[in-house]
């Protein structure tokens, strides 16, 4: 029940299905506009607006609507507006009964005479403000007195008033150049994004994006193209000047010396695993006639020969198998640079990769499986490109921030935007807000108001009540000393 004192006892009634259904209607807008369902919306039979969503010509009377629900918060507001009305109004209560007590009992206890007035000015606030903001929302008791139930009976002049004001405000051309300007749209933007949740978020908006644009392909035409391009960028040119400059880069770079680690450590792996293997050579290559102790105590030497060799191996950079390595690479680079029979080897190797059947049924199948993969790593917010989006947008968050150059022209683009679609569009959004809050119920309109502003509200009642007190008090003061 509404803690709003006298008019408390008229009970909200509880949304029902049929009100439900109301509430999730949605009025007309332009036409082509979405609609109730996704559905374009009808063209408007009263005609055209004119400018700040007024009427061009008189009709039918626009049906009233209501505003959209609170939320699946709607509840958690209600009671907490519940819980500040009843604070206010047993603060209240308690002023009422210490000033009832004190009254009664100033005769016995002067002192007591200052608690009256502190208690008599505190109700004299508390009633004026809870007067104040009851009017905002209804009749205070159900009186229809002179400039109460102002939402209700002004929404119409409120929804003109916010229209204009969003209009001078914020969709001005100028304005919307000049807000955005000191906004440093660049400088926030990349202080969302490098949040990790942002970033998340928008790398799923993209994913989904994308996962569009894939189902829309025409798959034959993509596999035509990649088989194109597959033949002019892969078939046709030559290998050996390419593979032999990745190769030289990677020798120069010491790239291999990582494949030659993992080798040797795996090998080395193994070999301390199975000491049995070369015990089991040894017997199978060894005489009858030797004993089989001779024959343990050789293999158990190689065991050890072999872990002692493959140690010396990963722990000496300049290990002789290491230069071996590297000589047979750069044998390898060079050849495939002066020597044409390696090249013409290498040429050989690329025809018989490419004209291998089984090439060809992996080419027919490549876009299939790439577009596949591709929508499995969109779909799938743990993916390693999913990931990858997240990282790099994060990573734009930081540019944008500590870039200054491209701060100032993502700014540059942003106002400028802005600009354009403030004086393109701005008197239709106008209009939008007018005629929005127009088709509004007005009860469930201020109802819907007083659930998002009503609990701060209250705190002007609360204050009410404090100040008040301590007005009455100081008055009573300063009249008591002054005459006695």
């Amino acid at each position: 029940m509404d803690q709003n004192l006298p008019d408390a006892g008229r009970p909200t009634p509880a949304p029902g299905p049929a009100r439900a259904r109301h509430r999730a209607a949605v009025a007309p807008g332009p036409a082509g506009s979405p609609g109730p369902e996704g559905f374009p919306a009808p063209a408007d039979p009263a005609g055209p607006r004119g400018p700040g969503g007024t009427r061009a010509s008189a009709g039918a009377e626009a049906p009233t609507v209501t505003p959209a629900p609170a939320g699946a918060g709607e509840a958690e507001r209600e009671a907490g507006l519940k819980r500040m009305k009843l604070l206010a109004t047993g603060l209240l209560v308690v002023m009422a009964v210490v000033f009832v007590v004190a009254f009664a009992l100033q005769e016995r206890y002067p002192w007591l005479a200052y608690v009256r007035a502190a208690a008599e000015g505190g109700m004299v606030g508390a009633l004026a403000d809870w007067f104040a903001v009851t009017a905002l929302f209804r009749h205070p008791m159900g009186l229809k007195i002179p400039h109460t139930a102002i939402i209700p009976r002004k929404k119409d002049t409120i929804g003109e008033s916010l229209g204009t004001f969003v209009q001078e405000n914020f969709l001005a051309g100028d304005v919307a150049r000049e807000k955005l300007e000191g906004l440093r749209v660049a400088d926030r933007t990349g202080a969302w994004l490098r949040r990790r949740p942002n970033a998340e978020r928008v790398a799923r908006e993209v994913s989904a994006t994308a996962e569009g644009i894939l189902d829309a392909l025409d798959d034959v035409l993509v596999r035509d193209v990649l088989a194109g391009l597959v033949q002019r960028h892969m078939v046709e040119p030559d290998w050996s000047p390419t593979l032999s400059t990745v190769l030289g880069k990677v020798v120069a770079e010491r790239h291999h010396d990582r494949v030659v680690d993992l080798v040797v450590t795996r090998t080395g792996d193994w070999v301390a695993r199975n000491p049995e293997f070369f015990l089991h050579s040894v017997r199978r290559r060894s005489p009858q006639w030797v004993p089989e102790v001779v024959d343990q105590l050789l293999a158990e030497r190689i065991h050890a020969e072999a872990l002692k060799y493959l140690a010396s191996v990963r722990d000496e950079p300049r290990h002789e198998l290491r230069r071996s390595v590297d000589q047979w690479l750069e044998e390898l680079v060079r050849d495939m640079r002066e020597d044409p029979a390696t090249r013409a080897r290498v040429e050989q190797t690329k025809r018989e990769l490419f004209d291998d059947p089984r090439m060809r049924e992996w080419a027919g199948q490549a876009w299939a499986t790439t577009k596949d993969a591709l929508l499995v790593q969109l779909r799938n917010p743990a993916s390693d490109l999913h990931l990858a989006m997240v990282a790099a947008l994060q990573d734009l968050g930081g540019r944008l921030q500590e870039d200054r150059a491209l701060a100032d022209r993502v700014d540059g683009w942003a106002s400028d935007a802005a600009q354009h679609l403030a004086r393109a569009y701005g008197p239709e959004i106008v209009g939008v807000i007018g005629e929005t809050i127009q088709r509004w119920d007005g009860r469930q309109a201020s109802r819907t108001i007083e659930l998002y502003m009503g609990k701060d509200l209250q705190y002007i009642r609360i204050n009410g009540s404090i100040v008040g007190a301590l007005a009455g008090l100081a008055i009573f003061t300063v009249a008591h000393a002054v005459f006695g």
